[in-house]
């Protein structure tokens, strides 16, 4: 069942997808920690992911930043490059783009804080728990995303098609 929603991936939101891959157990776990129920926990999910998406971007636009970013999806990548990381090296073990994530995790917690009033703290636990869930879903993504020619368009565009961004 989840494979017909990754067949339909390009079309459908990070969010969704983070959602999906979430599942409703992990979803009460989210609402228990927030004290709300999981309406409650799936927006805060999604102001979250959209943060942490958007700051990646950005993060891979900026010249000063970009390196990191693409040495951590570099080392997340099998001997072929980028265009080949289906499976995401040893993420899950916490590679480099963990890293990346984790790093930017407080100014997300404390703006996700600030825009839902909920504690930075309670934010922060939350996305420890995102991370993992949004790794897969970019790997999931990653693997599904058949960039056009050998050199690409360079990271910016490879993660604008990942994370289902319009930017430029």
């Amino acid at each position: 069942m989840s494979e017909e929603s990754s067949e339909t991936a390009p079309g459908t939101s990070l969010e969704k997808d983070v959602l999906d891959e979430l599942g409703d157990d992990k979803l009460q776990e989210i609402a228990g920690l927030l004290g709300t129920d999981a309406a409650g926990a799936q927006d805060v999910v999604g102001t979250t992911v959209t943060a942490l998406s958007g700051n990646l971007q950005e993060k891979a636009e900026d010249p000063a930043e970009a390196e990191e970013v693409q040495q951590a999806f570099a080392e997340a990548a099998p001997p072929q490059g980028i265009a080949g990381f289906g499976g995401f090296g040893g993420l899950a073990a916490g590679g480099m783009l963990s890293g990346v994530l984790a790093k930017m995790s407080r100014p997300v917690a404390n703006a996700v804080a600030k825009k839902t009033g909920l504690p930075a703290a309670s934010v922060t636990r939350v996305i420890e728990l995102l991370i993992p869930v949004l790794l897969t879903v970019l790997t999931k993504r990653a693997s599904a995303s058949k960039p056009t020619g050998g050199g690409g368009g360079g990271l910016g565009d490879l993660l604008g098609q990942i994370l289902g961004g319009k930017r430029k």
